[in-house]
């Protein structure tokens, strides 16, 4: 199997929560992981999985994040398997100011917008969309995060569609090796 972990990090967060979901896929499948600006639509090619991650920044993804996935054709994810994360401040934090509480609950994170543009674009989504807590504006990430997108990440290989394709792919690596 084939995975693309495609991410985009200002102060270093969401880099480090990728490379936490890289390293607790690595063991199941091949992993690829690609900063946004590094990441071209050839990387598509033959993917199974893809995992996209941003920072949350103004409510949403980061531009760079929405322009890669507005850049892939309405039906050029079909047949992959999607999962999308984000990292955020928390409620915590949040609920310091009423005005950010208000935005937060009326817009919302960037995990959940991307998981909608992967849908959008064919992808089969096989895990809920998750955030990953920063201490402040910059972070760094709350205690345990790291800890946290590891576990993530094995849910990802466990969903039952992870399963289900790669039974399949190891059934036909089976007939052609015979």
């Amino acid at each position: 199997m084939k995975t693309l972990i495609v991410y985009d990090s200002v102060f270093g967060n969401t880099e480090k929560i990728a490379q936490a979901i890289g390293n607790a896929l690595s063991f199941r499948t091949s992993v690829e992981m690609l900063r946004v600006g590094d990441a071209k639509l050839e990387h598509l090619t033959d993917l199974d999985v893809l995992v996209v991650g941003s920072p949350t920044r103004v409510f949403k993804p980061t531009k760079t994040i929405t322009n890669f996935l507005k850049s892939i054709s309405k039906k050029g994810l079909k047949g992959v398997k999607v999962a999308a994360f984000d990292t955020r401040l928390t409620m915590s934090v949040i609920e310091e100011s009423r005005v950010l509480l208000f935005f937060v609950r009326l817009f919302g994170y960037a995990a959940k917008p991307i998981a909608e543009k992967l849908k959008g674009k064919g992808g089969k989504l096989i895990i809920p969309p998750e955030g990953f807590f920063v201490k402040g504006m910059e972070g760094p990430l709350e205690e345990g995060e790291i800890e946290r997108a590891t576990s993530w990440a094995k849910e990802i290989v466990k969903s039952k569609d992870w399963f289900n394709n790669e039974t399949s792919f190891r059934r036909s690596r089976c007939i052609c090796q015979t």
